[in-house]
């Protein structure tokens, strides 16, 4: 009988991006593939378009380390989810869960326990999350993306991972971003990005200091939804609001990146040896986990890295180091294998299975 395994996971699409790249392994090897998400996230649409997925959504409540008026109200959507899924799971007897964590994966994983059934969780960021911090004490095994994670989880069932990137993204061919773009090889090109959602004050920065780059890049520019600059068209900058099906391209195409620092997105960068200059989210609107990504990076010597309230002139000549120093970013990239991680993952997930 074929094994089967439950991902869960979601919120954003940073909880959901380790899942897409397991799951493709999974089904080649004939396991039988659910997973548990919430309701209308955005981990539904993204699991919604993949055959031989089930999907089964729970109710879930946001966790959250601030006053809010939810939070007299979403402990109950809590243990309405958490009743949900162990009735889900104890009907379809999951042989082992997978948790990339996110608010939706805390019922998931609470419920798994209580059925008996192995549960693995895994750790993107430097310092966990609210989320995988409950589910980690009801985890069997707890993996992380970052060699120093490893501290800030009590359970001795703890080990460093690494990151898991989708292989698709290893597939990128830099002969279709250039066509995509519209570039040439004349000149280096740097791709910028803010996140899933974009981000106004890197855009701002961007076209502040336009002029100024367009002299040394071409540059691809991922603004975020409603973001593009529509009164700005000139040769070499190419703007979108996001790029789905080309990303692997595009990124292959690029000489360097400039971008936030979210975990899954550096590790793609690293994994494709990109020279990256990062500026991570500020404190004021995250709990400083972009920080600490991007000041690992920086002391393995894999990226430059700038505060949010960076000036302009500073942007651009950081820019410009960066790029005149990026054979030394890709040799400190090339000392790291990174095409073990996911192997190491997925041989995890049989032992327990």
């Amino acid at each position: 009988m074929n094994k089967k395994i439950m991902f869960t996971g979601g919120g954003s699409s940073g909880h959901v991006a380790v899942n897409l790249a397991l799951i493709p392994h999974l089904l080649e090897q004939h396991w039988s593939v659910q997973y548990i998400g919430s309701e209308q996230g955005i981990e539904r649409n993204l699991i919604s378009g993949l055959e031989d997925v089930c999907y089964f959504s729970v109710a879930t409540g946001k966790l959250r380390r601030y006053f809010d008026w939810n939070n007299v109200k979403d402990p109950f959507k809590v243990l309405k989810g958490i009743s949900q899924a162990y009735r889900i799971i104890k009907k379809e007897k999951p042989d082992i869960i997978f948790s990339k964590g996110g608010f939706v994966s805390v019922p998931v994983v609470l419920a798994g326990w209580l059925n008996k059934v192995p549960v693995i969780i895994h750790e993107s960021d430097l310092t966990p999350g609210l989320a995988n911090k409950i589910s980690s004490m009801f985890a069997t095994e707890i993996c992380t993306t970052f060699p120093e994670t490893t501290e800030y989880f009590r359970s001795n069932n703890t080990r460093y991972i690494g990151a898991i990137v989708r292989d698709e993204l290893k597939e990128g061919k830099a002969a279709k971003g250039l066509a995509y773009c519209g570039f040439t090889r004349n000149k280096p090109i740097m791709l910028i990005m803010g996140g899933s959602l974009g981000s106004k004050k890197i855009n701002e920065l961007v076209w502040l200091n336009l002029e100024a780059l367009l002299a040394h890049f071409q540059i691809v520019h991922i603004c975020g939804k409603d973001q593009v600059n529509e009164s700005i068209r000139t040769n070499g900058y190419k703007q979108f609001e996001y790029i789905n099906d080309e990303l692997a391209d595009v990124m292959t195409m690029a000489d360097m990146v400039v971008s936030r620092a979210g975990s899954n997105s550096i590790f793609e960068f690293l994994t494709l040896r990109k020279p990256m200059l990062l500026i991570p989210l500020s404190k004021a609107v995250s709990r400083g986990d972009q920080i600490l990504n991007a000041k690992s990076f920086k002391t393995q010597g894999l990226c430059e890295f700038l505060e949010e309230d960076l000036e302009s002139e500073r942007f651009v000549d950081m820019i410009l180091r960066l790029y005149e120093k990026r054979s030394d970013y890709i040799r400190n990239m090339e000392k790291i294998n990174t095409d073990q991680w996911t192997s190491k993952l997925l041989d995890l997930i049989k032992v327990y299975a």
